[in-house]
């Protein structure tokens, strides 16, 4: 999201692992056709002219094709025409070499939002499953809140740590992870929802939890269980691509 990172956490993020696939049996579908992003729409900051920020190029998604590396260019996002529920969400990225200001000194960066609510934007509200060098992985709650898993020394997940509820109605919150599963070139990235709970998979290891996910409804002033959404991809100022994208629902 905004953290910032030394490039050679990238190359240094090194852990060893079970594999803990997630197990899903309902039927497939194909969010991206490979063709065209029949099914999307796209929304772009004003930091940028070109609003223009995914194209499809030899089967992947690719964000900043036409772009001059290193120019100012917007950020953008990718959303689903469609509400999402109970789905095992798959996908696979890898990083292009540009990056682009105002980023273009950061480590490269993109995400995917889920459960998404209120405007489209690059940053809606609802529950992100981090793209970036040195943490893919992280959690973050934007408008919301979650309940996590937390090992208390390092303040980071732990299948087997402290319950800890984080998030507000106003604000960014993250949730790192212990390890960066990130290969070089293709990575697949699985995110399992099931209501108001989510898992998060990097290269088949899980990499993070939240439960309890929230959203604030201002009509019954309460926090209210946030279990369905929109799924957005974005990018955020460096060239990435995404292929393989499907949701297996889990009903």
């Amino acid at each position: 999201m905004k953290k910032l990172i030394p490039f050679i956490l990238f190359i240094a993020c090194i852990g060893f692992a079970k594999a803990q696939t997630p197990l899903a049996n309902g039927a497939v579908i194909s969010l991206f056709n490979g063709k065209n992003l029949d099914g999307w729409h796209q929304v772009a900051n004003d930091y940028g002219t070109d609003r223009t920020l995914f194209t499809v190029e030899k089967g992947a998604i690719r964000t900043y094709a036409k772009q001059a590396a290193n120019s100012t260019q917007s950020f953008g996002a990718l959303i689903t025409d469609q509400a999402y529920e109970n789905y095992l969400l798959t996908l696979e990225y890898k990083w292009g070499e540009k990056k682009f200001q105002p980023r273009a000194n950061d480590v490269r960066d993109a995400g995917i939002l889920f459960h998404i609510f209120g405007k489209e934007e690059v940053w809606p509200g609802g529950v992100e499953c981090q793209i970036q060098q040195g943490d893919t992985g992280d959690l973050w709650l934007v408008k919301a809140r979650a309940t996590v898993k937390e090992e208390t020394t390092h303040h980071n997940y732990n299948a087997k740590g402290t319950l800890k509820t984080i998030g507000s109605q106003e604000t960014f919150n993250r949730f790192p992870r212990s390890f960066c599963w990130e290969n070089y070139g293709w990575n697949k990235v699985q995110v399992l929802v099931k209501g108001d709970f989510a898992q998060f998979y990097v290269n088949g290891i899980l990499v993070n939890e939240a439960t309890d996910m929230k959203t604030y409804d201002e009509t019954q002033k309460a926090w209210v269980p946030l279990t369905k959404g929109k799924i957005l991809l974005q990018a955020e100022g460096s060239e990435v691509f995404y292929k393989n994208i499907t949701l297996q629902n889990l009903d």
